[in-house]
């Protein structure tokens, strides 16, 4: 089992920036491709951005890319999501999740664990 908590959701204006942050306990940190999703209401869950085992390599939703980063620290078995010139349109609920895959996924069904999820508000 792998235990997944976010920090750092919020309300922001239009053109901020917010850094998402994921604790992950439990299994080895370093097994698990990391993904940041997003569900806004009723939509669909939908894929921010990914990262690999090492950190090496990053995929980023075409909605996102060039605003968003992810990132990892194995000492902290923690992965970040920075977001800048946040848009009304980012406003979700965002989850992080741990997929135990060889190569990044983009579907949820393709994770395997899930946090529970942190608020972003975007006001514009």
């Amino acid at each position: 089992q792998v235990q997944l908590v976010e920090s750092g959701g919020g309300l922001v204006q239009a053109g901020g920036s917010l850094r998402l942050s994921c604790a992950a306990s439990g299994r080895t940190f370093s097994n698990y491709v990391m993904g940041w999703f997003r569900q806004a209401p009723g939509k669909e869950r939908e894929f921010v951005a990914a990262i690999s085992r090492t950190g090496g390599n990053t995929y980023y939703a075409d909605s996102v890319k060039g605003r968003c980063t992810i990132s990892r620290d194995s000492a902290k078995n923690t992965v970040y999501l920075q977001m800048n010139s946040l848009k009304p349109e980012d406003t979700a609920v965002y989850y992080c999740a741990a997929y135990s895959g060889s190569y990044y996924a983009t579907l949820p069904y393709e994770y395997d664990y899930w946090g529970q999820g942190t608020q972003v508000t975007v006001s514009s």
